[in-house]
């Protein structure tokens, strides 16, 4: 299998609701059109450490290496990703 670098949507739950994300991560291409997340490299371009904001608010906090750690081992469909390496 090949490693690639994909880019895709994800949502973060905050205390002002439901988000939208973009997770840059490395996948492993499982099939032609499917790959498997193995490691999340950047949230909105920036590395996925503790704690952050999408405007620096604290009603727009979320847990980055939480959400990091949930993305690992998703199957994403590459139809939806955008690829950025092969």
């Amino acid at each position: 299998m090949k490693k690639i670098t994909i880019k895709y949507q994800a949502g973060v739950f905050t205390p002002a609701g439901w988000r939208s994300v973009y997770i840059t991560a490395e996948a492993e291409q499982t099939s032609e059109k499917m790959a498997k997340v193995l490691q999340v490299t950047l949230i909105d371009d920036e590395a996925p450490i503790g704690y952050t904001s999408r405007t620096g608010a604290k009603r727009q906090r979320y847990h980055a290496a939480g959400i990091a750690q949930r993305e690992i081992g998703k199957n994403k469909r590459l139809s939806s990703c955008t690829i950025i390496e092969k």
